[in-house]
């Protein structure tokens, strides 16, 4: 499916769903439901209405409750966040279709890496991960289909075991030098100009494009003190391995237009040659090249070089 008629087919399925302009989040004795209620200050965004129907929205709050986690800076964890939202939700609602609306700061935690030193995890409140959740929901089938099919992380239907199948399949036919190319603190350095500049060329929707910015923008809290950001995407929310994709698929599309063969993971990219020799051209050469796109301030690491996988 083109990206053009994903969005046509978005578009009209929330206009079909016009007549659930406005739902407000109920709890019942099983689960929660969307009741419909009329919004003002439509932004006309398509994908955002689509984000915000009541089935979307069920959806969401699901995979929300499934996924479980710890509350953000509000302090509220799930079911109270639920009881918030009965009442909450139609003004929150109207704040986003108007363009209104002001994310609270993600709440900054660090858990210890497999290989030593912490990675930073940025917790949205329940309410902004049930909002992300949504967005997602939407975006994704539009924006997947467009990745390359070389990256295997944080997409559905695929995994880290794809990607190892993929480089036995290089090995095997004789590519035994791998370039390592590593983004170092990859989610921290995301530049907010660069990433939204990219997401606006894939997708057409201002309501979407000026919410996302807002969550880019929202701050991250540390012992009580807000932080403003002008790059980085903390991990810990839903959207933030999708908006990792968008500027990734940047560098997929580059190693294939050198013509290179790689297995790309999350921001661990391995460049497949037959010699050392190829192995430091492509290293010096197209892994700086490839980095400064994603890191333009100069920003940037890479490992120089090929190691040989055997003798």
């Amino acid at each position: 499916m083109s990206m053009q008629k994903a969005q046509r087919q978005m578009s009209a399925n929330a206009g079909r769903e016009a007549v659930g302009q406005g739902e407000a989040l109920a709890v019942t004795s099983s689960d929660e439901a969307f009741c419909p209620r009329h919004a003002t200050g439509d932004t006309g965004s398509a994908l955002l209405q689509a984000a915000l129907t009541t089935e979307n929205l069920r959806r969401a709050f699901k995979r929300v409750r499934a996924n479980k986690g710890a509350a953000g800076v509000d302090g509220l964890d799930i079911n109270q966040t639920s009881r918030h939202l009965a009442s909450a939700w139609p003004r929150i609602r109207e704040q986003l279709l108007a363009g209104t609306y002001r994310p609270s700061p993600v709440r900054r935690v660090t858990i210890p890496k497999p290989d030593g030193g912490e990675r930073e995890l940025g917790i949205p409140t329940v309410t902004d991960r049930l909002i992300q959740q949504a967005l997602l929901q939407v975006l994704q089938p539009i924006l997947d289909p467009t990745f390359s099919e070389h990256s295997y992380g944080f997409r559905p239907g695929r995994r880290a075991q794809g990607a190892v199948l993929a480089a036995q399949a290089y090995v095997q036919s004789g590519l035994r030098v791998v370039v390592d190319v590593d983004l170092s603190k990859f989610f921290d350095r995301v530049n907010h100009d660069v990433l939204i500049d990219r997401l606006r060329k894939r997708i057409d929707d201002a309501g979407v494009i000026r919410l996302v910015r807002v969550y880019l923008n929202s701050g991250i809290m540390d012992h009580g003190v807000v932080q403003s950001r002008s790059e980085g995407t903390p991990q810990g929310g839903p959207l933030s391995p999708l908006l990792a994709n968008v500027m990734l698929d940047e560098v997929d599309k580059e190693l294939e237009r050198r013509g290179h063969c790689f297995a790309r993971y999350a921001d661990d990219a391995n460049v497949y040659v037959r010699s050392v020799r190829a192995g430091e051209r492509a290293g010096d050469g197209a892994a700086a090249a490839l980095l400064c796109q994603v890191a333009p301030r100069g920003q940037r690491r890479q490992k120089r070089g090929g190691q040989r996988l055997w003798p």
